[in-house]
């Protein structure tokens, strides 16, 4: 018996071990294979524009907006909709909740690809013939003063925007599970008393719930994050992959994920080692929000066990 104790005890030990060395060879490998991008450059190359293969001239700076911008977009859209999916599928009745807890769950086993597939011949389609044009013509937008200049006045349904709304829909899911986890957590005494003084569902929601469950709340987020930020197939089919600073949300642009998947396939020289600092650039920021997601979300754990 304590033999196997043992055993299974070691064998643990050495999977977390393994995870940790697979983890520390990633970045040597990135860090090792990306060095003469970093030694012609230096760090000027996260704020360089340029991507010239034929020249030779290499910049991370579009990629990284790109990125940023699309992860910004998807959340601003998905957030609202998976804290109001979430309330609503904590408080329904167990049966309803329980159907549309299977479907929302569902979207998150959908393959990338086949969003992507869905974006290109369905939602970049809309967006050329309704959603833009509607942005553009009707609201006038573009002519605004300030708001203007983020819309632009050309369109082709590929862009920015579009990409924002698949990736948008990619998180729901994850977004929305752990929100109703978090959502759970809360004691049942702190609902029934707010119900108890005459609080409304919003009301007992707003002030109880979210501020009960906020780190829980933030370590959703950054898990939602987390997601968009290396998310390949389904932005390469709608952002257009324009290896350029994007003039707005309805122009093309590209991520790093995209950029990796576009060139690393014919990449040689000193194009490969760029692709790879990259690579490096997409890893450390996925770490470190995936860090800063488990803090988050162990704190809210740590709170609900403090109170029992």
């Amino acid at each position: 018996m304590f033999k196997s104790d043992s055993f299974f005890k070691w064998l643990c030990l050495a999977s977390a071990a393994l995870i940790g060395i697979l983890m520390l060879g990633f970045f040597i490998q990135l860090t090792v294979s990306s060095s003469e991008i970093w030694q012609t450059y230096g760090l000027g190359f996260l704020a360089s524009r340029d991507w010239d293969p034929v020249n030779d001239h290499y910049g991370a700076l579009p990629s990284i907006v790109g990125t940023l911008v699309t992860t910004t977009i998807s959340l601003i859209i998905a957030l609202p909709l998976a804290f109001s999916a979430a309330l609503y599928l904590v408080d329904a009745r167990p049966l309803i909740g329980e159907v549309l807890g299977h479907a929302i769950d569902l979207l998150a086993a959908i393959p990338s690809i086949i969003y992507g597939m869905w974006g290109l011949f369905v939602l970049a389609p809309l967006m050329q013939d309704y959603v833009e044009p509607f942005l553009v013509e009707t609201l006038k937008l573009s002519s605004l003063p300030v708001v203007g200049k983020y819309i632009g006045s050309d369109y082709n349904g590929f862009g920015l925007l579009t990409a924002g709304i698949i990736l948008s829909i990619m998180i729901l899911p994850y977004i929305c599970a752990i929100l109703r986890d978090v959502f759970l957590m809360t004691p049942p005494m702190l609902r029934e008393s707010a119900y108890g003084i005459g609080c409304t569902k919003w009301e007992t929601a707003k002030d109880i719930v979210l501020r009960y469950g906020i780190r829980g709340i933030l370590g959703a987020i950054f898990i939602g994050l987390g997601r968009a930020l290396g998310e390949t197939m389904a932005v390469l089919f709608v952002i257009g992959n324009i290896m350029d600073m994007p003039e707005n949300l309805l122009s093309g642009a590209t991520t790093i994920a995209s950029t990796l998947a576009n060139n690393f396939p014919e990449a040689d020289g000193l194009q490969r080692s760029a692709l790879f600092a990259l690579g490096l650039v997409l890893l450390t920021m996925s770490f470190g929000i995936q860090i800063l997601a488990q803090y988050y979300l162990h704190a809210t754990s740590a709170k609900r066990g403090e109170e029992r």
